[in-house]
């Protein structure tokens, strides 16, 4: 397998991100995509995303994109302190620590960005991404019970947080 590298999302990486974010999305497990949309609005999503300069980092193996993690604004003024943190990688890249370096790059770029608060919402049963946000300091603020539901079954969501 080749060397990982963890860089900013750059427009060469769209395409390839676009591929990464639709297998991760038909998984039906861990994202509230069931398929990734259109590469135009993923293009338009990524290239406004660089233009804001929000942390926004890809792990690349051999020019592919297999994983992400990205932290976003919320939409509205009161919530300015506030970032959105996503990731995601494809299945044959976890379990290496590849996920950690990922998180710890954005979050120290969110930090330097001046946002205060970071939170994300995660499926209850997905164990590993809610033991690595808490390695980060993330804590649980809630639950949202039966949130989700994919293919006739419900899941919880949690709502997590990290302040700086």
């Amino acid at each position: 397998m080749n060397p990982i590298e963890i860089v900013p999302m750059a427009e060469a990486h769209i395409e390839s991100f676009h591929r990464t974010l639709d297998v991760v999305a038909r998984e039906r497990r861990y994202l509230a995509f069931l398929e990734a949309p259109p590469l135009e609005a993923t293009r338009a999503f990524i290239l406004d995303t660089i233009r804001h300069g929000f942390p926004q980092f890809v792990a690349v193996s051999g020019g592919e994109v297999v994983g992400w993690c990205d932290v976003t604004a919320k939409p509205r003024p009161i919530h300015a302190h506030v970032g959105v943190l996503g990731m995601g990688l494809l299945p044959a890249y976890r379990g290496q620590g590849i996920g950690t370096r990922l998180i710890a790059k954005a979050l120290k770029a969110a930090r330097g960005f001046g946002w205060s608060r970071i939170e994300l919402t995660v499926r209850e049963d997905n164990v590993n991404a809610v033991a690595l946000y808490k390695k980060f300091g993330f804590v649980t603020e809630g639950v949202q019970r039966y949130a989700v539901k994919v293919d006739g079954a419900y899941a919880n969501l949690l709502l997590m947080a990290l302040l700086f």
